[in-house]
């Protein structure tokens, strides 16, 4: 029998991701669930769905009309971060409704 190294379920998903293809699927949903983490608590609250269309474009539903203004204007930082956090490029666009 073959020794192996232990892994993390983490890596073992990913790998699967990986050979299946859809590694930048993987990522899209870690961005996903990174999210709350990003723009924190209070912004999370008041979002109330959120999701990854074709193309890597995240669509992101918010409950208060001032605070959707505000991450329009930090699109391109929130986009950076979500991307930086998953060490892939796969937030290709951030559209606030």
């Amino acid at each position: 029998m073959k020794k192996t190294e232990a892994q993390s379920i983490g890596e073992i998903i990913h790998e699967v991701f990986r050979r299946a293809g859809m590694e930048t699927n993987e990522a899209e949903h870690r961005a996903l669930y990174l999210w709350g983490e990003i723009v924190g608590a209070g912004v999370n609250r008041l979002t109330t769905q959120r999701y990854v269309a074709d193309g890597g474009v995240m669509h992101v539903y918010i409950a208060s009309g001032p605070l959707k203004n505000d991450l329009r204007f930090m699109r391109s930082s929130l986009i950076s971060q979500l991307n930086a956090a998953v060490g892939t490029n796969a937030i290709k666009d951030l559209i606030i409704h």
